[in-house]
């Protein structure tokens, strides 16, 4: 019978000490970069810790690369949005580039939007941009996308929910 571990779990030490390695090289192959990759991979353990989710032993290393793989798309559609941003700000007037803490706050702010948007449904985040970005109305979106009014609705809705959860909390 295969063990299962909780956690956080006292075998977490053995998962760290007998895989923490393999992960770490899986990430310097990936990522080309020893210092991200050990980030990346103390953040892995890190989320594998505070999970409440249930695994197997003999199925660590696929829960590893797994997490590990999440983490670093996320960081590199962060670094991608950030250097669209600082490419954006200089274009701009020196009277007009904000501050540094501005700046910081401007990214954090892309950021969660980013990561809402990474998180709708492809239909859903398709509505939303296309009538937040292109100016399209619900009918115009149906024919687009091919689905019906009352689904263009619903998407918005929900698009427009994670928005609020973003500004206000659940």
């Amino acid at each position: 019978m295969t063990d299962v571990v909780r956690s956080p779990n006292p075998n977490l030490a053995i998962i760290y000490t007998g895989h923490h390695r393999w992960l770490l090289g899986w990430l310097r192959r990936r990522t080309d970069n020893a210092e991200l990759a050990a980030d990346l991979a103390q953040d892995t353990f890190l989320r594998m810790m505070v999970s409440p989710r249930d695994f197997y032993l003999d199925e660590a290393r696929a829960l590893l690369a797994t997490i590990a793989r999440g983490l670093m798309i996320d960081h590199f559609r962060r670094c991608a949005l950030e250097a669209a941003f600082l490419e954006m700000l200089a274009q701009l007037p020196p009277d007009h580039v904000p501050s540094p803490e501005a700046r910081l706050l401007v990214l954090e702010a892309l950021n969660e939007v980013d990561s809402m948007l990474a998180a709708l449904p492809a239909k859903v985040r398709s509505a939303f941009l296309m009538s937040q970005l292109d100016g399209l109305g619900y009918a115009d979106i149906a024919v687009r996308l091919g689905v019906s009014l009352s689904s263009v609705q619903q998407y918005m809705k929900r698009a427009y929910t994670a928005c609020y959860r973003i500004q206000y909390g659940d």
